[in-house]
């Protein structure tokens, strides 16, 4: 079956992000979180926060279908080495995250939604996976004084 991604889709998931604790939600087009293949939207709202991580054996795509966000990437010691703009007005459509790379972004816009790409089954990311040097988002306090050390970057 075709699966059709329309504007009525997007802020229909924009919505639920702006409503979910988290200000952020996907919209799987994946049949199972067992597919070799996962395709999925990701609406993002300013304010939701990625832990930095890392896949060890799998790149990630991301496309920017509407807003902006940066993209951080970073080295083993929790540096920013690298500060990408994602951007339809911008001319920067989208961008492959290698494996192995520290990687997080910061929404710029309400509504900003990405399409990602990336290899399956779903695995929960294991703690060599999960950047021990920035905050953990229960601390609330914290991971907003790291957002804005990334965006004063």
């Amino acid at each position: 079956m075709m699966k059709l991604i329309t504007e009525e889709l997007l802020d229909e998931t924009t919505r639920k992000a702006k409503a979910s604790a988290r200000l952020r939600m996907n919209h799987n087009f994946h049949d199972s979180m067992e597919s070799a293949v996962h395709r999925l939207l990701n609406a993002l709202e300013p304010g939701t926060y990625l832990t930095p991580h890392r896949h060890m054996d799998k790149e990630e795509t991301y496309l920017i279908l509407r807003g902006s966000l940066f993209a951080f990437f970073f080295d083993d010691d929790g540096n920013i080495t690298d500060k990408t703009l994602l951007s339809q007005a911008k001319g920067n459509y989208g961008l492959e995250i290698p494996p192995r790379t520290w990687h997080s972004i910061v929404a710029l816009e309400p509504g900003t939604m990405i399409f990602e790409v990336k290899s399956g089954p779903y695995v929960p990311l294991t703690p060599e996976e999960i950047a021990a040097w920035a905050p953990p988002p229960s601390d609330t306090e914290k991971v907003a004084a790291y957002m804005k050390h990334l965006l004063d970057f």
